[in-house]
C-alpha cells in the first residue's frame, strides 16, 4: 500500500488551523450556553463565530498559527524512517505557504524565519497502523507553561495550589478560556510532555481513572472560580483540565502544566495497512 504522507500531513496542518476540534467545540458551545456573565457571553460568542468563519472560509482561526508539532503512534506492523518523517514534514510546510499560513518558526542564532517543523513526538503502540496527529501550539498559551519539582511526600493539595498558582500567573494572556494540561511523574521533560499530550485527548469525556477524573473535576471548579474570564473581563475560565501521569523516582515528583488557549487546534488521521 502506498501512502502519501505529505499530502494527509498537509491537510491535517490545513484543518488544524481552520477548524476547532469537535470536542472542544462542543465544551466551548456549552460554556456560551451557560455563561450569565454579559462581556464574557458576548466574547465567547465572536469567538464560536470566528470559528465557524474559519472553517467555511478555510482562514486561520488565529494570527498566530503556532509551532506546529507532530506526534506519531506508531502500531507494530510499521516500519518508520526518515523519509516518512521528511515527507510528513514537507506536507506542512506547503500547507503553510499555500494556505498563506504564517511562519511562525525562527532559528533562535540567526534569527531566520521558516516553515518548517522540526518537532515529532514517535511513540511505539501495542495496535496496527499509524496515527499522525499536528498540533498547532500557539504561544500566547505555550509561554504560561510551568514545571515544578516536587518532594515525592508533596500532598495533592500542594500540586492543586501549583497549579493555581501558575493559571492565576497565565491569566487573560493564555486566551481562555483555555483547557489545562497537567503531567505527573517520569523525569522533567516527561511531566512537561504528557502536560502537552494531554490537551490532544478527547475531552468531551471523563477520564478514565476514577480518581484523577474527580481530581480534574474539583481543579476545574477552582480554575473558574477565579473568574478571569475571556480578554481578562470574568466569566468562564477553564473549559477541562486534563490529568495524565507516569511512575517517577522514589526521590522526587516532577508536575508540568501546559495550558491551550481557546483555539485549541490539533487533527489526526490513523492509516491502517
Amino acid at each position: 500500500m502506498q501512502v502519501d504522507f505529505k499530502k494527509i500531513a498537509k491537510e491535517l496542518a490545513i484543518k488544524a488551523n481552520t477548524e476547532l476540534r469537535k470536542d472542544f467545540l462542543k465544551l466551548l458551545r456549552e460554556g456560551f450556553r451557560k455563561e450569565k456573565n454579559k462581556r464574557a457571553k458576548k466574547i465567547l460568542k465572536i469567538i464560536l463565530e470566528n470559528a465557524q468563519i474559519a472553517k467555511k472560509e478555510r482562514l486561520a482561526i488565529c494570527q498566530d498559527t503556532g509551532l506546529p508539532l507532530v506526534f506519531l503512534e506508531v502500531g507494530r506492523d510499521i516500519k518508520i524512517n526518515k523519509k516518512i518523517i521528511e515527507e510528513i514534514n514537507e506536507g506542512i510546510v506547503e500547507a503553510y505557504k499555500e494556505a498563506g499560513f504564517r511562519a511562525s518558526v525562527i532559528d533562535i542564532l540567526t534569527k531566520k524565519i521558516s516553515y518548517n517543523s522540526e518537532f515529532f513526538n514517535i511513540e511505539f503502540v501495542n495496535k496496527k497502523g499509524l496515527k499522525i496527529t499536528v498540533f498547532v501550539k500557539g504561544f500566547g498559551s505555550e509561554n504560561k507553561s510551568q514545571l515544578r519539582m516536587f518532594n515525592p511526600t508533596t500532598s495533592f493539595k500542594e500540586i492543586e495550589d501549583f497549579v493555581l498558582e501558575a493559571v492565576k500567573n497565565a491569566g487573560p494572556d493564555s486566551c481562555p478560556p483555555f483547557v489545562v494540561g497537567i503531567g505527573i511523574g517520569g523525569t522533567a521533560d516527561t511531566a512537561l510532555l504528557l502536560a502537552k499530550k494531554a490537551l490532544l485527548e478527547r475531552l468531551d469525556t471523563p477520564n478514565p481513572t476514577p480518581f484523577l477524573d474527580k481530581w480534574e473535576k474539583r481543579l476545574l471548579k477552582k480554575i473558574n472560580s477565579l473568574n478571569i474570564g475571556p480578554m481578562g473581563l470574568g466569566g468562564l475560565t477553564c473549559l477541562k483540565v486534563r490529568i495524565k501521569t507516569k511512575p517517577t523516582h522514589i526521590a522526587g515528583l516532577p508536575v508540568g502544566i501546559n495550558i491551550s488557549c481557546h483555539a485549541l487546534r490539533s487533527k489526526s488521521k490513523v492509516i491502517k495497512f
